[in-house]
């Protein structure tokens, strides 16, 4: 019999903010949750360079009198849609493996990454229109920034489930 997937915080145990699921095969075959959200992270991440590269082009070819702000904010949300639905489906099936509370979770996520593609419209603005770098480069760097703070976000918010209480002790108040 295999030993549990190996975090310092596992979801689940005293300091852990989750109920996983039991196991499935990546944390069967990457022992360490941290390991396995960054594996997954980076096939996300090449979903979503994919997804930004693809609408970069796509939205350049439908729509070539859109420029500057208008056509990242445009390419930056189409991304941003595809992206945020793979990325909850394999965090939530793949690392975290939480279970129930489907939309709520979706909710979190989904909020994360708002914050998230706030900064990214903002650096990548300033990254374009002042630094002067080509759209793909310059979310190139911004993706690293993401990566750091989506795992403390999800880990502690999107897929957080309270820990089993202590069960209450009555106080024969109201009998």
């Amino acid at each position: 019999m295999s030993s549990p997937p190996v975090d310092p915080l596992l979801p689940g145990e005293p300091g852990g903010e989750a109920q996983p699921g039991p196991p499935g095969w990546l944390l069967r075959v990457i022992r360490d949750r941290r390991v396995a959200f960054l594996v997954v992270g980076v096939v996300n991440t090449a979903i979503g360079f994919v997804a930004f590269f693809g609408f970069d082009d796509l939205v350049r070819a439908a729509a070539p009198q859109w420029e500057g702000v208008a056509h990242n904010t445009v390419v930056l949300g189409l991304a941003h849609v595809v992206t945020v639905i793979c990325a909850f489906v394999l965090y939530r099936t793949l690392v975290f493996r939480v279970r129930g509370h489907v939309w709520r979770d979706l909710a979190r996520f989904e909020s994360v990454y708002l914050v998230s593609i706030g900064v990214n419209w903002v650096l990548l603005n300033l990254l374009v229109e002042w630094a002067h770098l080509v759209p793909k480069l310059a979310q190139t760097l911004i993706v690293v920034l993401q990566a750091v703070w989506s795992w403390f976000a999800h880990k502690h918010w999107s897929f957080r489930r309270p820990t089993e209480a202590a069960p209450r002790q009555s106080t024969g108040e109201g009998r």
